[in-house]
């Protein structure tokens, strides 16, 4: 197994660990919803502090469901990270046609002796 997969695997190996182990673990039994995201935790915080807090604007859009409201995420997430692999895979192809190009004007280079 070459280095490079090595450490693939691991990290893959570490991912699925991140991913699994709070469940297995049950963090969050303690909670009436154990994984709640920040928004919901913000909001509770700032209820308890201040009970009478106005918010100081309201969202533009509401989604009508939780449903639709995670789809949305989902689709910002993947949309993220597709413009993330167009970026590092554009790097990468302009890197090895560089070294190709120039890998080729080095093998053409072919002086000839002064007479």
């Amino acid at each position: 197994m070459s280095r490079n997969a090595r450490i693939n695997t691991l990290l893959l190996l570490a991912v699925a660990a991140l991913a699994v182990l709070p469940l297995v673990l049950g963090l969050g039994d303690h909670k009436e919803e154990p994984f709640a995201g920040a928004d919901g935790e913000a909001e509770a915080a700032i209820t308890e502090l201040e009970p009478d807090y106005e918010p100081w604007f309201s969202p533009l859009y509401e989604p009508p469901s939780g449903e639709v409201e995670s789809a949305l995420f989902s689709l910002q997430a993947a949309l993220g990270a597709g413009v993330l692999a167009y970026y590092f895979g554009l790097r990468r192809g302009r890197r090895q046609g560089e070294e190709r190009a120039r890998a080729a004007a080095e093998g053409s280079d072919t002086t000839t002796p002064a007479a």
